[in-house]
């Protein structure tokens, strides 16, 4: 039997329009509905005719695709589509967290926005950032973080994508230096990113503690389909070590090729990426060419999936 896993994209894939093309449905419209009511703000308005500065925001980037991806998960629900395991990038943590009976639609989209606006809190504009490290060995980067960290600034591995693939997180001297030094030991290229703070690392603990104030009040459930978790690579069904897990992934690098890695030796060999874009699409072939990628970001790769997934 194929097994499938669903997988979410986190901030970075929104973009203006997106979801457009479901809300003939009322039940898929329904979902942007729900996320205007929870939030009190004309979300929907935002994702479907922006401005994309504002949609960019982290604060909105991060409930808009969770909307769409929570959207195209019942979707696919409806069309007898299961996972055996969800999986998602940062933020698309969440979105594996919904369709996995985790939490509620209405309760996950409360937690992203206030998540979003604690790490734009977090650090003071322009006092971190974040940087892609091209053709380096996670072991060989990890020297040159530490070394900085000890002599310049604060700067750590944060995701940890796919081979030849890490994104590092911190102070913008302790970043600016690990890059420069980096290219020095061997690096292909080191790639500033645009982004509004240093996530996953140390400098988001302000943001984790006032999150975990958050998920104490909310309401989860034991996950019926197993989440593999950014924070250790490996399935997780409790909802109770998923709560924590949350809190800790604010400050812990995202291991994205390990978990990739993990679905794949637990059988997996379709991968669905639902939401926006088609980065982990990318990131899933750079680390397995072997397996079937679907991505499913409007109808019509909806039906494609769905036509696909039949043959």
């Amino acid at each position: 039997m194929t097994k499938i896993a669903f997988i979410y994209p986190g901030q970075g894939s929104q973009t203006v329009g997106m979801g457009a093309s479901f809300l003939t449905d009322e039940r898929s419209k329904g979902f942007f509905d729900i996320a205007d009511e929870v939030l009190g703000i004309q979300l929907s308005k935002l994702m479907l005719e922006g401005p994309a500065e504002e949609l960019t925001l982290t604060y909105n980037a991060q409930p808009a695709l969770l909307t769409v991806s929570s959207m195209i998960t019942e979707r696919l629900a409806r069309a007898g589509i299961v996972p055996s395991y969800t999986a998602g990038h940062s933020l698309g943590e969440y979105s594996a967290l919904e369709a996995s009976g985790v939490m509620k639609f209405e309760t996950a989209v409360d937690i992203v926005h206030k998540r979003g606006l604690f790490m734009n809190e977090a650090v003071p504009a322009g006092e971190g950032t974040m940087a892609a490290i091209l053709g380096m060995a996670s072991e060989e980067l990890q020297k040159v973080t530490n070394e900085v960290t000890d002599t310049t600034g604060v700067v750590q591995l944060a995701n940890l994508n796919s081979p030849g693939q890490i994104v590092i997180s911190g102070t913008k001297a302790g970043v600016e230096e690990a890059c420069r030094l980096a290219k020095e030991n061997g690096a292909k290229r080191a790639i500033p990113l645009d982004v509004s703070g240093p996530f996953h690392s140390e400098l988001m603990r302000p943001a984790s503690q006032d999150l975990a104030e958050v998920l104490s009040k909310a309401f989860l459930l034991d996950a019926h389909v197993p989440v593999i978790a950014n924070v250790t690579a490996e399935p997780e069904t409790n909802a109770a070590q998923i709560q924590d897990l949350l809190v800790r992934q604010l400050y812990s690098p995202v291991l994205w090729e390990q978990s990739v890695q993990k679905m794949i030796e637990l059988g997996v060999t379709v991968f669905i990426e639902i939401g926006p874009g088609k980065v982990l699409s990318g990131l899933v072939k750079k680390i397995d060419r072997s397996v079937t990628v679907l991505p499913v970001n409007d109808l019509e790769s909806l039906e494609k999936a769905i036509e696909e997934l039949k043959k």
